[in-house]
């Protein structure tokens, strides 16, 4: 992958937008705390609680900003992705309730739950094997076949302006922070927490948080290059994804530094919340 990243054409004017584009449609999730998480912190905790924003993760913000910046012909045509789980049930929603048409790539071995709720958005299924090659090529097949927009998961400059609103939101709600802790697999959550918090705050501390079976956000920051991840064996399964590039030109820019967590500590925290 390229040690030159490309230049980064998202900054606070494109944020405020992506926060007003979205008003009528995303969730303004609340922010909780808790004493005994305080105390085994040994900080003041203020927790993001994207669980409860709609299809229950941050995704639905970066899906419903990509759908709604389409012109007329590109919402008629549809659009396509590959996802074995929340972005796939993010563009579902999006998609159904702007009566765009959406086809979900799905590796076979995704949990049938997870396709149900795509299914139940109304979204299209198709099938393949569970390796990123077999998904971007079922990608390129739809786009070629049928003009279909491809929305990524997380390697699209709209997709990650939409996601950067939740950490403009938790600024408004719990502001001035020391730092803002991000969990990265792909990298947009975290890079558009980055430009957010850059523009709004930019003695803040932006740090990255990944499984230490997953490591490789953490190699790339080190190395400055993206680094593959293999086919990490975590229980943290929204975070084997390797980054995409349009996040790691933010990531390597803008975020201080990536830390990491074993298996039995994602567990205990897990239990504990």
């Amino acid at each position: 992958m390229s040690i030159n990243p490309p230049e980064i054409p998202i900054g606070e004017r494109q944020i405020r937008e992506a926060v007003e584009r979205l008003a009528p449609w995303a969730h303004k999730t609340p922010v909780m705390t808790s004493r005994t998480l305080d105390e085994r912190a040994g900080a003041s905790v203020f927790l993001k609680c994207e669980n409860l924003q709609r299809v229950g993760a941050f995704k639905f913000r970066g899906a419903m900003n990509a759908l709604l910046q389409l012109d007329e012909a590109a919402r008629g045509r549809g659009v396509v992705t590959h996802s074995s789980g929340n972005h796939g049930q993010a563009l579902a929603l999006a998609g159904s309730l702007l009566g765009v048409p959406v086809t979900v790539v799905v590796p076979h071995t995704a949990p049938a739950i997870k396709q149900s709720a795509m299914n139940a958005y109304g979204a299209t299924i198709r099938l393949c094997e569970p390796t990123l090659a077999a998904r971007e090529a079922a990608v390129a097949d739809e786009v070629a076949r049928k003009g279909l927009t491809l929305v990524h998961p997380f390697d699209d400059w709209n997709v990650i302006a939409g996601q950067a609103t939740a950490a403009w939101e938790l600024l408004d709600q719990a502001g001035p922070l020391d730092a803002v802790v991000v969990p990265v697999g792909g990298g947009g959550m975290l890079a558009g927490t980055a430009l957010a918090v850059r523009a709004r705050s930019p003695e803040t501390l932006v740090i990255g948080v990944e499984p230490e079976r997953a490591d490789d956000a953490k190699r790339s920051l080190a190395s400055g290059r993206i680094e593959p991840s293999g086919d990490p064996r975590t229980i943290a399964d929204g975070l084997r994804t390797s980054l995409g590039e349009r996040p790691f030109s933010v990531i390597s820019r803008k975020v201080d530094k990536i830390e990491t967590a074993g298996e039995a500590a994602i567990v205990d925290a897990l239990r504990f919340l």
